[in-house]
């Protein structure tokens, strides 16, 4: 007899040490974010990135595009970055709905992922594009190639983003393990270590490690005019990429719910996303020390595509950082009892 109070008072403090930290926060964790649009569009964009890259390298690795036909490489990838749109609103409009329900502003979701990032890029294209033209440079991009890259962005991107944005909201809701409290749980104060900034700036470094070594050839190719031709070693390193990316935001993910702090939507885009700040670093160091570069323009141009091609690794990183941390936060609180 003496026993069974023995064995409620361990049975007592173990449903106590299992009822802290992530099991805590339940009824928040699929709470709808700040900005919750944007980060549906971000990760969508990321998703057309990452699809473009991989069928790129595919055909590269199989010898059906060549590195010494510069020209016949980037109209590749223009060309499924536009086919690759449909991708985008696929992932946009789903995780629009598992944000918002079937009463989410989808069609403004997909307005966005058709226009917000391809816009951006193009304006700053255009921009800089106008700098070699009055400059009266040779380098200059004809107005009938800028004609028919907004063909392509209408005529082509757009449907698809709005056709894959159809399919993706027309789909069943994404099933989430728990249910949403009514009322926000009270956040408890944070350590300086726990906080967003902080963890998402250590967590960029290790998928920069991972591309680091290849950088430093690609950037040689394309301002240098050297050829690149490892492209089985960079489709290698494309695949450690995502693995890294994945594993450091489902542990800064893991992390951050068990200090009872739910907002981890954003952290998980950021915590491999942030990689991006680390590229766009390594361009300015590159530019000092293997570039000799005195004109303004030329200068812009540098730091203009350096910039864009910086914004397309935050996206590709930061929407496999989310998607990771989702289905692994899913199946967490999936394993759970929850009354």
């Amino acid at each position: 007899h003496r026993d069974i109070p023995q064995y409620n008072e361990v049975a007592t403090s173990e449903e106590a040490r299992e009822e802290t930290g992530w099991k805590l926060v339940h009824g928040d964790v699929f709470r709808r974010p700040n900005h919750s649009t944007l980060l549906a569009v971000s990760v969508g964009s990321g998703m057309q990135v990452l699809g473009m890259s991989v069928v790129t390298l595919t055909f590269s690795v199989f010898g059906l595009l060549s590195p010494a036909h510069r020209g016949s490489l980037l109209q590749s990838m223009m060309l499924l970055f536009t086919l690759m749109g449909i991708l985008a609103g696929y992932t946009s409009s789903r995780f629009c709905k598992l944000f918002e329900g079937d009463e989410g502003r989808w069609k403004f979701t997909t307005v966005l992922t058709a226009f917000f990032y391809p816009g951006t890029f193009f304006t700053v294209f255009f921009l800089l594009n106008l700098c070699i033209w009055g400059e009266k440079s040779s380098g200059a991009v004809p107005f009938a190639t800028m004609f028919a890259l907004l063909v392509l962005w209408f005529g082509v991107s757009v449907p698809l983003v709005f056709f894959g944005a159809y399919a993706g909201f027309r789909a069943p809701a994404i099933d989430l393990p728990v249910k949403v409290n009514p009322v926000p749980r009270a956040i408890p104060e944070q350590m300086w270590f726990s906080q967003p900034l902080f963890t998402s700036l250590v967590g960029g470094i290790l998928p920069f490690g991972a591309v680091f070594t290849e950088l430093f050839f690609i950037m040689s190719s394309l301002w240098l005019h050297q050829f690149y031709y490892l492209f089985g070693f960079l489709a290698l390193v494309l695949v450690i990429l995502l693995v890294t990316c994945a594993e450091i935001s489902i542990a800064l993910t893991y992390f951050q719910l068990t200090a009872e702090d739910y907002t981890w939507w954003w952290t998980s885009f950021f915590a491999s996303g942030s990689s991006a700040f680390y590229v766009f670093l390594y361009s300015i160091l590159y530019f000092s020390s293997r570039l000799q570069i005195d004109k303004t323009v030329s200068i812009l141009l540098y730091f203009g595509y350096m910039g864009i091609i910086s914004i397309l690794f935050m996206l590709l990183t930061g929407a496999i950082g989310t998607i990771s941390a989702f289905f692994f936060v899913r199946a967490i609180y999936g394993s759970i009892k929850v009354d």
